[in-house]
């Protein structure tokens, strides 16, 4: 085999359709932009949505709710996932995504106190609601608040 013998897959290479060629290709005359109008001039652009200058429809249809700007920052652990863990160790961001409790090991961690705990664990995490630092606490575990950085 030879790089000449190599050729691209059945369907990759397809024609372009020629436009502006003659009435009968099909194409031509307009060249597919119809007559007259917005379309048919060049330089032509107008956004998605566009009506003409009739009040586009997302603007006519009734807006709904609250829609936050920002994403929570925070990536949740419930106390109730921490029993993967073993009793009396540290567990930190890095531990949780190793775990794959985690998706971002850099990013903010949160716990929660869905679930019980049934192990001491030594926590540091970003931010904790208090029914999980009692949670923790009861099961004679520590809680550290790390700051954000």
């Amino acid at each position: 085999m030879r790089i000449t013998d190599i050729r691209a897959p059945r369907g990759a290479n397809k024609k372009i359709r020629a436009i502006g060629r003659g009435v009968g290709s099909g194409r031509g005359k307009t060249s597919g932009r119809g007559n007259k109008g917005q379309g048919s001039r060049a330089g032509r652009d107008f956004r998605p949505g566009y009506e003409g200058g009739q009040m586009m429809l997302f603007r006519r249809l009734p807006k709904r709710g609250f829609h936050s700007r920002s994403s929570n920052p925070y990536q949740i652990v419930n106390v109730g996932s921490l029993n993967k863990f073993a009793k009396g160790s540290a567990v930190t961001p890095d531990n949780l995504f190793d775990e794959g409790l985690i998706k971002d090991k850099e990013g903010l961690v949160k716990l929660l106190g869905d679930g019980k705990v049934d192990k001491a664990l030594h926590l540091k995490v970003h931010r904790a609601t208090e029914s999980a630092v009692k949670k923790i606490q009861d099961a004679s575990g520590t809680v550290e608040i790390l700051k954000k950085s």
